[in-house]
């Protein structure tokens, strides 16, 4: 029984290797793309409940962009603000290109910010469709670096995202985490494999998305507007998804305050992942949270048990930092310069305890987003 379970530990290994070298590989296929002009009238779609705290600098920083004016358009779209994110916005708004709408209450429990995107895209002009968070900031020539990914074959550009750490430990910790996130979804791009993506910084083409039917069978899960709709998009095997590689192209969102909020947010993210249409990769996940689980068996079990399994651990613990290691380096010089790799032991610590808690807690579907508590 002992060995059959250390072979079962040593599949994990191999497995998460392998997932993390095509990770690897996926990465160093990922060029910049060449700075081009696009044609097509662009719409800036902003979701937003709650953000006062914000919305303005998210506003300030579009409104700025490095782009004909006359070429792009934002729609901010109230989903049920409970403080004063509306007011807030109306009064600093003197845009010619910016519309602010509030999304018609439907007393659903599921989909909410999927409806909001869904208004937005009901009003918009563009045949691009640009999503971001209101919490966001953008440099000044984030748009025009992220669209000229696009070209006839590309239907959806997936953008990177990164944590503003706030200067705090627990900051740099979340910094360095997301962006091992950001990193793997790009390298899963790269490689054909289109799996993770971030609707703090997105683009597609909006006759794709009413072709495919847009969020039409995603709105049984409140969570996946943007992966989920990546994922059916690439389904069709008609178009690229693509993701852009450019330091430029970067938005940046606050590392959360405190640990409720940050695991509330992973328990969202882990809340569809069983429920992908694509079974490899939900088969690829269950394994993948295996191996974390199987981390922390090993360490209890090996102490307090059988020292071999202490052993097994140690080699699947160092194997890990290495390779992933090799991909936030990586990383680091390619889009994120300033990651606090020098932290990355402490990160590695903690990451299989949070994955294991996140994923458990998320099976059971219910949590709290913007002070709403949530159906899965």
């Amino acid at each position: 029984m002992i060995y059959a379970t250390l072979l079962l530990f040593i599949f994990l290994l191999i497995f998460y290797l392998r997932f993390l070298s095509g990770v690897y590989s996926g990465l160093r296929s990922l060029l910049p793309a060449e700075i081009k002009s696009i044609n097509e009238f662009v719409t800036i779609v902003v979701p937003f409940r709650n953000e006062a705290e914000n919305i303005v600098t998210c506003y300030k920083s579009l409104t700025a962009q490095n782009y004909d004016k006359e070429k792009y358009e934002i729609i901010f779209v109230n989903d049920f603000s409970e403080d004063n994110s509306l007011e807030v916005l109306l009064k600093a708004n003197d845009a010619s290109n910016v519309k602010i709408i509030s999304r018609e209450d439907d007393k659903t429990k599921r989909g909410h910010k999927k409806k909001a995107v869904e208004a937005g895209i009901s009003a918009a002009r563009g045949e691009i469709i640009v999503l971001t968070d209101a919490d966001c900031v953008h440099g000044k020539d984030w748009l025009r670096h992220l669209l000229s990914n696009f070209d006839d074959k590309t239907a959806f550009v997936s953008g990177p995202v990164e944590i503003d750490s706030g200067g705090t430990l627990f900051g740099k910790l979340q910094k360095l985490e997301f962006a091992g996130l950001v990193l793997t979804g790009a390298g899963l791009i790269g490689k054909g494999a289109p799996a993770i993506c971030n609707a703090a910084n997105l683009a597609f083409k909006k006759s794709v998305f009413f072709e495919v039917g847009g969020y039409e069978g995603l709105m049984n899960l409140s969570s996946g507007d943007d992966e989920l709709l990546m994922q059916k998009i690439a389904s069709q095997g008609k178009y690229e998804i693509r993701f852009s590689a450019d330091k430029e192209s970067i938005v940046k969102t606050d590392a959360k305050k405190n640990l409720s909020d940050f695991l509330e947010q992973r328990k969202r993210w882990a809340s569809k992942g069983l429920f992908y249409k694509n079974k490899k990769l939900v088969f690829e996940l269950i394994l993948i949270f295996l191996f974390y689980a199987g981390l922390l068996f090993q360490l209890i079990y090996g102490i307090f048990f059988e020292n071999i399994f202490l052993v097994s651990f140690i080699l699947s613990f160092l194997m890990k930092i290495i390779f992933e290691y090799k991909i936030l380096s990586y990383g680091g010089k390619t889009l994120f310069p300033s990651l606090p790799l020098r932290l990355l032991l402490i990160a590695e610590i903690v990451q299989p305890i949070y994955i294991v808690v996140s994923s458990v807690s998320g099976l059971f579907g219910n949590y709290a987003w913007k002070n709403r508590k949530v159906a899965r």
